[in-house]
């Protein structure tokens, strides 16, 4: 049973309101954002929430047992402070919302009535409205380890092993032409073809500083680098932006042993029987249904 603050309660009960919502937004990268929509701007917790912003809720459901809740805000892009190169960028990506009922007469009659987070963000002509996700829907994601023949790891993280930094499967490169998907690079990249496809770019200087994307194919032509990107870059790139590469794995056994060095750290099972060995039926005579090792 929720809670209801005293004063709050008060003001429920004198039969005239003045309530509003406001949400406060906290980014990937720390930044936090409020917003209402009441007609003017209000401050409490540290936070200004920002009026006039067109933001309001377009749809909240709550759900019984575990089942996910949650509802929608929607709004103008540029007005609400949100910008489309932002969401691109993946800053808003998983970012906390708190959602707030407050009497903007006095703001210190409030009440928290849920704390989600963003998921799915769709956008058109302009506006955009973000999904807000209850907390359950924490239950709903893969916990543990997954028994599969592919890598479980990330190249590079604690689990690879792998250092990345100053090693030889990283290198820097300079921006000669670019069209936002396609990536020309000066002849500073010296690895050999298709050797960072499936690898990432992480942008070092110009608009997109800091910002990671995924390399889709690595071309190498004559002296020069091409990489085919994943996704557009979500501020304009200049000549001469400079940005690291790092080396692409396909999370294979036999990728990690012959290209890394690092088959003792794989975390997979790479002789696990597939799907199709175990469904298919048995043959007379064929070897290996004697009950040993397929791998002596």
């Amino acid at each position: 049973m929720r809670s209801i603050p005293l004063d709050l309660a008060a003001h429920l009960a004198g039969g005239t309101t003045s309530l509003c919502h406001c949400w406060k937004l906290i980014r990937r990268d720390g930044q936090a954002f409020g917003f209402t929509d009441h007609d003017r701007d209000l401050s409490f917790g540290g936070v200004i929430f920002n009026a006039h912003t067109g933001l309001e809720a377009a749809e909240a459901t709550a759900e019984l047992g575990f089942a996910v809740g949650g509802g929608e805000v929607s709004g103008a892009l540029v007005s609400a402070g949100l910008t489309e190169d932002d969401i691109s960028a993946g800053l808003y990506d998983d970012a906390s919302v708190e959602t707030w009922l407050v009497n903007w007469g006095n703001v210190t009659e409030r009440l928290l009535l849920d704390v989600g987070s963003i998921g799915e963000i769709r956008r058109a002509d302009g506006t955009f409205i973000a999904e807000v996700r209850g907390l359950t829907h924490r239950l709903d994601e893969e916990k543990g380890r997954l028994f599969r023949a592919t890598c479980a790891a990330d190249l590079g993280d604690v689990k690879c092993g792998l250092k990345l930094t100053g090693s030889t499967y990283t290198d820097t490169g300079t921006v000669m032409r670019t069209d936002g998907w396609l990536v020309i690079a000066a002849s500073g990249i010296g690895f050999s073809d298709g050797w960072c496809t499936g690898g990432r770019l992480t942008w070092t200087s110009g608009a997109n500083k800091d910002i990671l994307v995924e390399i889709k194919v690595h071309r190498r032509v004559g002296s020069t680098s091409e990489f085919d990107l994943w996704q557009r870059a979500p501020k304009p790139i200049a000549v001469g932006d400079s940005f690291r590469v790092t080396a692409g794995c396909d999370k294979r056994h036999e990728t990690c042993r012959a290209k890394f060095k690092n088959a003792p750290n794989f975390r997979g099972f790479p002789h696990m029987p597939g799907n199709d060995f175990i469904v298919r039926m048995p043959r007379q005579g064929e070897p290996g249904l004697d009950g040993g090792s397929f791998f002596r």
